[in-house]
């Protein structure tokens, strides 16, 4: 799917939150469907697996399954798979060819404990789940709580690696989706104004900014060893999906422009290609105020002030 560069910059100027209502409720339309295909399946697993690559807005979407799910009076706890990495250990850490830690491999966490949880909630078993504490690079046991899942509950895992084979393998009876921002903006003659892959970057650059005071350089450094987990390590493995979605949203090109603008320009000309790309693209497009975003709003996870902030 594509969105019109002429559409949007019509609804910014005419009604942009509107517009931004109007895409919200396409996105929750997704959602409620993925809820009515896991309730579907919840005879057969009790686990989801969600996975996309970063910047696809996983842990909102799952927040809303979630929501969407106990509305079918179907109880759901989230569990971020981060939590179970592996303790950083220099010896036995996955690397790059160029010897450098590769933080993107699946191998980092710990595989056999996560199908061990699958299988034992799968049975009604309590498990405890971890936490990793990544100022520490280490996972802790005793910050660890306890999950049981009961006879019509179910627990949604979701992270990057969750549909890479080594997990899918093990777990086949759980309901897998997929999700990532798939689609381009084109002006009237159907070209590309704007890649779905930047729009993916930005909300990176935005949101490392808004919670983490990180610069646009810091973010672009990362960003190639970023897209090359995607490509050995997630994309190869969508096809595992039971369901897979678009997580776009046609405003976001509108809302990020004065918010990324401002960090890519930063960076300063010639230094990244892709910024001045990015620039360029950014100045077809009207910009949008983020006031006229719903607190609910997936993109608010990026750009901040979520409703799901405290949760």
């Amino acid at each position: 799917m594509a969105y019109s560069l002429s559409r949007l910059n019509a609804a910014i100027r005419s009604d942009p939150a509107g517009f931004a209502e109007e895409c919200d409720a396409a996105f929750a339309k997704k959602v409620e469907t993925a809820a009515r295909k896991i309730a579907d399946h919840r005879s057969t697993s009790r686990v989801i697996l969600l996975s996309g690559p970063s910047g696809s807005g996983k842990t909102t979407t799952a927040l809303k399954i979630e929501e969407a799910l106990e509305r079918l009076g179907i109880e759901t706890h989230t569990v971020s798979m981060d939590n179970y990495f592996n303790t950083f250990d220099p010896e036995t850490t996955p690397r790059t060819r160029e010897g450098a830690v590769d933080y993107e491999s699946p191998f980092c966490l710990d595989v056999d404990l996560l199908s061990r949880h699958f299988s034992m909630l799968d049975r009604g078993e309590t498990i405890h789940v971890p936490k990793y504490e990544f100022a520490r690079q280490m996972r802790s046991d005793t910050l660890s709580h306890p999950m049981r899942l009961g006879p019509d509950e179910l627990a949604i895992f979701e992270g990057i690696h969750a549909l890479n084979d080594i997990i899918v393998g093990r777990n086949p009876r759980a309901f897998k989706l997929y999700i990532a921002a798939r689609s381009n903006l084109v002006d009237d003659e159907g070209k590309v104004v704007f890649q779905h892959a930047w729009l993916r970057l930005c909300r990176r650059l935005v949101r490392d900014f808004q919670f983490r005071g990180s610069d646009a350089a810091f973010t672009l450094k990362l960003w190639p060893n970023v897209r090359r987990g995607e490509k050995l390590y997630i994309s190869p493995y969508k096809e595992n999906a039971d369901l897979m979605f678009d997580s776009s949203l046609a405003f976001e090109f509108a809302v990020l422009k004065p918010l990324a603008v401002p960090l890519l320009e930063a960076v300063g000309p010639g230094k990244y290609p892709v910024v001045d790309d990015m620039l360029a693209a950014f100045d077809r497009i009207e910009a949008m105020d983020e006031a006229s975003v719903a607190p609910d709003s997936l993109a608010r996870e990026f750009i901040g002030g979520s409703a799901y902030d405290n949760h």
